[in-house]
């Protein structure tokens, strides 16, 4: 065997989503002189994670996007890359139902290993419903393996039978790096003028429908009318619904307290100047911002919509998103009068089996076992 074996992960684009947040981590653990990971992405525009994949060692090859009326040409693409790449032995797919062709081109070249894996417990119903349907069914005759992060994804992605057998990949992080830090803390809240003694609630994610930011907005609104002194931040970018939110907290009267970060690095140092974390998404895999919040010692006010299996401590709240946002902030402002010690935190997603050096080795061991 030659070494280092590559790897060939499939995604949209490689910014900082849950997804290639989680892969990343993984990437920076792995012994690299013996397996490489490279990334079909479908945009031309450069990710945020572009330049480190790079300095790592890893290849970036750009597909056009996968819609309906360029299925002709992006089949002859992905066939022409086939013709082309003939090295990869392993497919990891995280893109759901969209790598089917990358998926039936690879069975029809032999490739022996072809993986998807399922990172949502089920779709919203949009005009992509029927496509998304119909691609997650045709797709499943040419997977070898199957791996989740949790049971109910793999559920909506696999169906009953196969996520029987489908492997858990948890979506693991470097948990000391959210050990609570005051010195962070009070750097990140004098970045954004917040006052020391504030009422900060916090959200990390992309601005699509599935975050339900609409609701949160409306949440923060009846917080700030009970506690003068709150402030919300919101960190991520990007997302089909940025600009609407950001026009909803103008029209509202939240501009000065309501913090729109961008897409940021250092997540766990703005974790730090939170005092909880608001999640009202209507659907979830088994979310990594949840799992970071947690480590981080921030209690948590998450939706009844999301899987149980993200419930690693006792900081979590599950609350029915039929309430109320009046009924959501009183849940929210109850939480942030209870003493924390966010310090207990970080070993406790470690020894929940969270901690990414333990399962980078895992991946690293499976992968080459598979070959062997």
């Amino acid at each position: 065997m030659t070494y280092p074996i590559r790897v060939l992960f499939l995604f949209t684009h490689m910014n900082r989503g849950g997804a290639e947040s989680m892969v990343m981590n993984y990437y920076r653990h792995i012994d690299r002189t013996k397996l490489q990971f490279d990334f079909m992405v479908h945009r031309q525009e450069r990710g945020a994670y572009d330049d480190e994949i790079e300095s790592l060692g890893g290849k970036i090859y750009r597909m056009m996007p996968f819609y309906p009326l360029t299925f002709p040409q992006y089949k002859k693409q992905i066939s022409e890359f086939f013709d082309k790449h003939s090295e990869y032995q392993i497919i990891h797919g995280h893109c759901s139902e969209l790598g089917y062709f990358v998926y039936r081109e690879a069975a029809k070249r032999g490739v022996p290993h072809i993986i998807a894996h399922a990172h949502n417990s089920h779709a919203q119903f949009d005009l992509k419903w029927p496509f998304r349907t119909y691609f997650k069914h045709r797709m499943r005759k040419y997977l070898t393996e199957h791996f989740t992060c949790g049971q109910e994804s793999s559920v909506w992605l696999f169906g009953s039978k196969l996520a029987k057998k489908a492997i858990l990949q948890r979506n693991a992080i470097e948990t000391d790096k959210y050990l609570f830090n005051p010195d962070s803390r009070k750097r990140v809240r004098e970045e954004f003028h917040l006052p020391s003694d504030a009422l900060v609630i916090g959200h990390v994610g992309r601005f699509e429908r599935q975050k339900n930011h609409d609701f949160l907005i409306d949440v923060f609104q009846e917080i700030a009318a009970l506690r003068s002194d709150a402030y919300l931040l919101l960190v991520g970018g990007g997302g089909n619904l940025e600009s609407e939110i950001k026009q909803k907290v103008k029209e509202k009267g939240l501009d000065n307290k309501v913090i729109f970060t961008g897409v940021r690095p250092d997540v766990p140092d703005l974790l730090q100047a939170m005092d909880v974390f608001l999640f009202p998404s209507f659907m979830e895999g088994l979310s990594l911002s949840m799992l970071e919040a947690q480590s981080a010692g921030l209690p948590c006010i998450a939706s009844d919509t999301i899987p149980r299996e993200v419930e690693m401590t006792d900081l979590i709240t599950f609350y029915p998103l039929k309430k109320s946002p009046l009924e959501w902030a009183k849940q929210v402002l109850s939480a942030a009068s209870k003493p924390v010690d966010r310090s207990i935190y970080p070993q406790k997603i470690k020894d929940a089996g969270y901690d990414i050096c333990q399962n980078a080795q895992w991946l690293q061991n499976y992968y080459l076992s598979l070959l062997n």
